[in-house]
């Protein structure tokens, strides 16, 4: 029976709220599994590269995991390719931790590089999430994106053929980790993220609108995500653009701030499309909140847009119909697998901004087919815990460390 667990999250922390940076759905998923994890009764160690010049060392999560802050490189934080020089040093600190671990599960393909590593020293089992893939984001991406770079695809081979597991989101992840790079279906498995219920419920929605300043009776459209091309931030604003010809008093709320290399383009790409479209006083940027305060945002929106152009599961959309949002999101990767097409939204396919708002406007006009979709995405949303995920790790740790 395992009773210690190292994670590796090398490029990110799990205490940083998602919404900007390298900080995402990733972080959600660290910061619950490993939460979960112990009112299992396992120990947790999130490993993670220090970006600061604070010496934050060792940190006690409030889900009772610890978090290692590991110097490696400069206290900065770099882009991730130039990150991946300082995995040798980082790796060799975590072997000297000496953590009494049974296993290793790494997260992305930087961590999974430093995972190999670990398992050829210290002879541990070795789980890997890879969360997105290269080749993946590849065939999506927007035309002025640039390539992965052939060091993440290299990467995330090597991973592949050393790890005693590799954990797909989806049915969905597991097809592409076959066809995109051949992986052996022997060493697959599947487990959804899920969703925390005592967070992502339904509330009243004129109170939220209230408390967040939001005009009362005002249809609200929502897009959540960190602001890079991958998730299609301009396919939402120019799809609002559509609506709002119809429904005039119509608001759009973003949340979320620059990622990757492209964020701060990107940003700023879409404000000048705001602005050309005459928008401004229509729509509303903010900032990456906290999930007490996203919630509040859930619940008083009329629908989520997921325009993204590649996701492995899609976290965003299950919280959202948790609290009884309908989601109109891209039918692409694991949003196929969080969304159910025509009971909790609409799933649609390619990323015309008509496609998008003619989805929208179903549900503004539509009082009856909104309170549909609602009660199907809590439903649809029930499906997904965080005490089931923690459950079927728990026994794949076990099935990996009495295997090896």
């Amino acid at each position: 029976m395992i009773s210690r667990v190292a994670f590796l999250s090398y490029h990110t922390c799990p205490l940083v709220p998602p919404g900007s940076g390298d900080a995402g759905g990733m972080n959600v998923y660290i910061n619950e599994l490993a939460s979960m994890m112990v009112t299992l009764g396992v120990g947790v160690d999130v490993f993670t590269r220090r970006t600061g010049a604070e010496d934050l060392g060792v940190v006690e999560a409030p889900g009772g995991y610890r978090v290692v802050h590991v110097t490696a490189g400069p206290y900065e934080r770099l882009p991730k390719v130039a990150s991946a020089p300082f995995l040798a040093p980082f790796a060799e600190s975590v072997a000297e931790f000496n953590g009494g671990y049974d296993l290793l599960h790494s997260h992305y393909w930087l961590s999974g590089w430093a995972g190999l590593l670990l398992k050829r020293r210290l002879g541990l089992p070795l789980a890997n999430s890879f969360h997105t893939l290269g080749r993946v984001k590849d065939a999506k991406r927007r035309s002025d994106e640039p390539p992965e770079s052939l060091l993440r695809i290299a990467a995330e081979h090597d991973v592949l053929a050393g790890s005693d597991c590799i954990v797909a989101s989806t049915p969905i992840e597991a097809e592409d980790l076959l066809a995109h790079y051949g992986a052996d279906p022997t060493r697959l498995c599947i487990s959804p993220p899920g969703v925390n219920h005592d967070v992502f419920t339904p509330g009243d929605k004129e109170q939220r609108r209230a408390e967040l300043g939001i005009p009362s009776g005002s249809p609200v459209v929502l897009f959540v995500g960190r602001v890079q091309p991958l998730k299609g931030i301009d396919v939402a604003v120019d799809a609002f653009a559509l609506v709002k010809q119809r429904y005039p008093a119509a608001r759009l709320v973003i949340i979320g701030g620059p990622s990757g290399p492209q964020g701060a383009a990107e940003l700023e790409q879409a404000r000048n499309l705001v602005a050309g479209a005459g928008l401004a006083d229509s729509v509303d940027f903010h900032q990456p909140v906290g999930h007490t305060t996203l919630v509040g945002y859930y619940q008083a929106a009329d629908v989520l847009l997921v325009p993204s152009r590649s996701e492995s599961f899609g976290l965003v959309a299950v919280e959202a119909q948790a609290c009884g949002l309908p989601v109109v999101a891209a039918d692409v990767g694991g949003l196929a697998h969080a969304v159910a097409d025509g009971s909790s939204g609409y799933l649609i396919e390619g990323w015309d901004p008509a496609d998008f708002a003619s989805a929208v406007g179903a549900i503004l006009s539509d009082s009856e087919l909104a309170a549909r979709l609602s009660k199907g995405g809590i439903e649809h949303a029930g499906l997904f815990s965080w005490e089931s995920t923690a459950n079927r790790f728990f026994e794949l740790y076990d099935g990996i460390t009495r295997s090896s």
